[in-house]
C-alpha cells in the first residue's frame, strides 16, 4: 500500500515527535501488560464471586467462596506458610550476611571459588532439589538421614510424617537454594560502603564489633529491607518444597501451604472459584504483612 506524500510526511513526523515517541515505544509493555496481568487478574477477581461448571458456564454465588475459607484446612495453611516465612526471615538474613561478611574480609582466601560454591544451588530447580532431599530425609531406616542419626544412636525418623520434621524439610531446602543468592545481595551492599568511614573508625579507636555496629549494619539497611520484603513474597508463595515432599498423600495437611492449598481446590479439585478466592485471600494477608513491616522497620516515615 502506498501512502499519499502528504500523510507519509505526517506520519513520519508524528513517529519522529518527542512527545509521541516515548508513548510508541511504550506500547508494546502496556499491551502486553494488559493482556497478561491485568486481565487475568480482573479475570480471576471475578471469578472469586462464581461457582464454575466449565469453561464456559459459571453461576454467581456472591462471597460464598470466601465464606468457605473459614475452614480448619485453610487455617492450617496460614500458619506453616507463615511459621516458614518467619523462619526464613531470620535464617536467610542472619546466615547470607555472615558468609558475605567473611567473604568481604581482607583475610579471605579464594573468594571466587567459594562465591561459585555458595551460589551454584540457587541454579537448581525446586523440583530437583527437593527429589534429593527427599531420598536424604526418606522414612526407611536405611536413608542418608536416618542412617547419621543411626550413629548416634537415634532412632530412625518418619520424617514426612511429622509437622515438626516439615517445617524443617521445606526450611532446609529453602536454605540450601537461596543462600547463595541473598549472599550475593549483600555482598554487592558491602562493596558500595567506602573504605574510608572503616579507616575512620579505626582511628577513633573502634573494634571490629562496634565497625559492624554502627557502620556496616546500618549501610547495610536498604540491601536488609529489600531481601526481607523478597522473603515476605517468597515465603507466602512456598509451593515447590511442598510438592516435592508431599506430591499427593499428605497426613493431616502437615506440609500444607497457602499456595499449596490454592493449587489443590483450584487444579486438582477443579474448584476454580474457591482457588481464586484463595489467591486474593493470600494478596491481602502479604499486603498486610507488608504494611506491619514497612511500620517495624519506620519505611512509612518521611525521613
Amino acid at each position: 500500500m502506498i501512502l499519499p506524500k502528504g500523510l507519509k510526511m505526517n506520519v513520519k513526523k508524528l513517529l519522529y515527535s518527542k512527545k509521541i515517541a516515548p508513548y510508541l515505544f511504550l506500547l508494546p509493555f502496556v499491551i502486553s501488560f494488559l493482556i497478561f496481568n491485568l486481565y487475568p487478574i480482573a479475570s480471576s477477581f471475578i471469578m472469586s464471586f462464581q461457582k464454575l461448571y466449565g469453561f464456559n458456564q459459571a453461576s454467581w454465588i456472591g462471597l460464598d467462596n470466601y465464606k468457605r475459607l473459614l475452614n480448619p484446612s485453610f487455617f492450617n495453611a496460614i500458619k506453616t506458610t507463615t511459621i516458614i516465612t518467619l523462619l526464613n526471615e531470620i535464617i536467610l538474613v542472619v546466615i547470607p550476611l555472615f558468609i558475605a561478611l567473611c567473604l568481604n574480609s581482607r583475610i579471605a582466601v579464594a573468594k571466587n571459588v567459594f562465591r561459585s560454591v555458595f551460589f551454584i544451588p540457587t541454579l537448581a530447580s525446586n523440583v530437583i532439589a527437593g527429589i534429593v532431599f527427599r531420598v536424604m530425609f526418606s522414612d526407611m531406616p536405611t536413608g542418608i538421614a536416618n542412617s547419621i542419626l543411626g550413629v548416634f544412636s537415634i532412632e530412625p525418623q518418619r520424617f514426612m510424617m511429622s509437622y515438626g520434621w516439615s517445617i524443617f524439610l521445606m526450611l532446609i531446602v529453602s536454605l540450601w537454594r537461596n543462600t547463595g543468592l541473598y549472599m550475593i545481595y549483600y555482598l554487592s551492599g558491602l562493596q558500595t560502603i567506602p573504605s574510608e568511614i572503616y579507616e575512620a573508625a579505626t582511628i577513633d579507636g573502634c573494634n571490629e564489633w562496634n565497625k559492624l555496629r554502627y557502620v556496616t549494619i546500618p549501610y547495610m539497611k536498604p540491601i536488609s529491607v529489600y531481601i526481607i520484603t523478597l522473603l515476605i513474597f517468597e515465603g507466602y508463595r512456598t509451593f515447590g518444597e511442598s510438592y516435592v515432599f508431599w506430591k499427593e498423600f499428605m497426613p493431616g495437611d502437615i506440609g500444607m501451604t497457602i499456595v499449596r492449598y490454592l493449587y489443590q481446590e483450584g487444579f486438582t479439585y477443579g474448584d476454580m472459584g474457591y482457588g481464586s478466592a484463595i489467591g486474593f485471600a493470600l494478596l491481602v494477608i502479604i499486603l498486610a504483612v507488608n504494611a506491619i513491616q514497612m511500620k517495624a522497620l519506620g519505611l512509612s516515615k518521611e525521613d
